[in-house]
């Protein structure tokens, strides 16, 4: 059985102060599970300090990007060198990082390369938008985004990778409309059988998917629910330490059901 992982993505919100009220009021809602993993996200500048705040059983770290050179002169960058010491997880091609900056197939590939490189697990995240949907080619879509971001690990290597399935067209940024659990499981076994084409069944079924889009308290149940989900992505509702905690309460209730189903 996998761990169920639920990570919170600051995104662009909350200085250091207002980071570190967070991490306390989580503190106090989330205890922690064996079978739950809880990872937090928050802005670069808040890395450092939150990561000394944190209580390492109940949360770890994740940045929400890195640059995929180890250094140079790169000014304003941060490489994924320098994080080693501070994260587990890199969140590598979001789509906003895929829109709003214009990072390509080959510039996520190098960053999930550069990840692996520096053992830190990167939360690749794959998705297509309203337009590419509507024209029917989401499967194209999702299909070249996973097998060049793939492109250059080995079977080993890919068990260390996390997949987030974020359709753009259902997260809230982009006033989202709310996607239907049957769709998404479809997804994700098509992100699983992509992953089996190339790396053979044992590594597609040894990853870990996530599913993320306008998830929330209300949502994460049905999504979590998925044979093949294994934990969630939030956004908007991660800076809500009532909203995430109550993400965790169903992660880790659905996991024990998953799990006396299991030995049932």
């Amino acid at each position: 059985m996998k761990n169920t992982m639920i990570v919170g993505n600051w995104k662009m919100h909350l200085d250091v102060q207002a980071a570190s009220l967070l991490v306390r009021r989580l503190h106090k809602e989330i205890k922690p599970h064996r079978d739950i993993e809880v990872v937090l996200a928050p802005s670069l500048v808040a890395l450092q300090p939150v990561s000394q705040e944190i209580d390492r059983r109940v949360f770890r770290l994740a940045a929400q990007n890195a640059y995929y050179q180890d250094e140079g002169a790169f000014t304003g960058e941060v490489s994924f060198t320098m994080l080693r010491e501070l994260v587990h997880y890199v969140i590598v091609g979001h789509s906003e990082r895929r829109i709003y900056f214009s990072e390509s197939l080959e510039t996520v590939r190098n960053k999930v390369q550069a990840a692996i490189r520096n053992d830190i697990t990167p939360i690749l995240c794959v998705g297509e938008t309203k337009q590419e949907r509507a024209a029917g080619e989401t499967t194209r879509v999702i299909h070249d985004q996973v097998t060049t971001a793939l492109a250059n690990l080995t079977s080993e290597d890919i068990e260390k990778v996390v997949i987030a399935y974020e359709p753009v067209w259902a997260i809230s940024t982009f006033e989202g409309e709310v996607a239907k659990p049957d769709d998404i499981q479809k997804m994700l076994l098509l992100i699983r059988s992509t992953i089996a084409e190339l790396y053979g069944q044992a590594a597609a079924q040894a990853v870990r998917l996530l599913y993320g889009g306008s998830v929330n308290d209300h949502t994460a149940g049905a999504y979590l629910a998925l044979p093949d989900c294994n934990g969630a992505l939030v956004g908007g509702a991660s800076l809500n330490y009532q909203q995430f905690a109550g993400i965790v309460d169903v992660a880790y209730r659905q996991a024990h059901e998953k799990e006396e189903v299991h030995h049932g």
